[in-house]
């Protein structure tokens, strides 16, 4: 009779990078990743979490601006135009430059992006790894005046990624309000979440506590800071023509001062039993490094394991459709 004996890493150290990208500017915003994960890589980070879409920066126009919503408004137009410009796209030289940051620092990058495929922008977390492969998964359901500026993901991608034995997925945002998303992502054995938002305010955290505790995992809220000072100095790096001075009125119609964040941060580390191991950090930017015991979530099983002994396949069912969807399909 063969025995089989399951092999737990017992502790990681992971980092989350709460800092500003440079604004609409993808390849400014490369070059500071990059330099990011160096840093957290040589403090013994294995794993490095970005928060949503920050590569180029989450747009925040959609939230503050007045006008964002304006049917054919010029300034909304250049905004997204510019965005599109500074989208990651698969394969590009961007895209492999993060692939071998991972590669180079034997670490995870959890990198939030805006994808671009074809003449479409995604809401995605890409996952890379040191081996030079990587995951991604796109957001199910953009979020209210979201739909302005990105299409829906599928079931095709709801990773989660076995990292040196370590079971690591995530989601974007509201997807934590989904509660069809969270069972399938539970019923996949994750030991760290990702959870990535704009910023970690008190309904998130709500969120993002409640997912700890319900897939007795641990939790990496990640947040973005963001003035509105940065949108505008950002935003100016790309902007070319007289055109494009469009979007500087857009975000200068924002009624906030230039110092004011617009994005708060708020990252933390959230225990399976919903303690804080690193309380939400608001206003400052920072490299949040701590190492996470994982014998704790063996331990929390005891009473809850909601794909396991306390669930009932006998009344509840979920299937999960795992395959792409496209507009159009060509038969022979």
């Amino acid at each position: 009779m063969e025995i089989i004996i399951a092999v737990f890493q017992e502790n990681i150290k992971v980092a989350i990078v709460q800092k500003s990208p440079v604004f609409l500017n993808l390849s400014k915003s490369v070059d500071l990743a990059l330099q990011f994960v160096s840093d957290a890589s040589n403090s013994g980070a294995r794993i490095v979490v970005f928060p949503e879409t920050w590569l180029p920066g989450y747009p925040v126009w959609l939230d503050y601006a007045p006008n964002a919503g304006i049917w054919d408004h010029p300034p909304a137009k250049v905004l997204y135009r510019l965005l599109s410009d500074n989208s990651i796209v698969i394969g590009s030289e961007y895209f492999e430059r993060l692939q071998n940051a991972a590669i180079q620092n034997d670490c995870m990058i959890v990198m939030g992006a805006h994808e671009k495929i074809d003449r479409t922008l995604y809401n995605s977390i890409f996952y890379f790894l040191p081996d030079g492969s990587f995951n991604v998964h796109r957001k199910l359901m953009p979020t209210y005046t979201e739909r302005l500026v990105w299409g829906m993901g599928d079931g095709s991608t709801l990773p989660v990624i076995d990292f040196e034995g370590i079971r690591v997925g995530g989601l974007i945002c509201w997807e934590h309000w989904m509660p069809l998303a969270r069972a399938a992502m539970h019923s996949q054995n994750e030991f760290i979440h990702i959870a990535q938002w704009p910023m970690v305010k008190d309904l998130h955290q709500i969120a993002s506590r409640n997912y700890a505790f319900e897939g007795q995992c641990y939790v990496l809220a990640a947040g973005c800071t963001l003035t509105k000072r940065d949108m505008i100095t950002g935003l100016e790096t790309v902007i070319s023509t007289k055109k494009d001075e469009a979007g500087l009125d857009l975000i200068a119609s924002i009624p906030e001062s230039e110092d004011s964040f617009l994005l708060r941060g708020g990252s933390s580390i959230i225990k399976p039993n919903t303690d804080y191991l690193v309380n939400p950090l608001q206003q400052k930017e920072e490299i949040i490094i701590r190492d996470l015991d994982l014998t704790v979530i063996r331990e929390g099983n005891l009473f809850l394991d909601t794909n396991g002994h306390y669930s009932r396949p006998d009344v509840f069912e979920l299937k999960v459709d795992t395959s792409p969807k496209t507009n159009v399909t060509f038969e022979n």
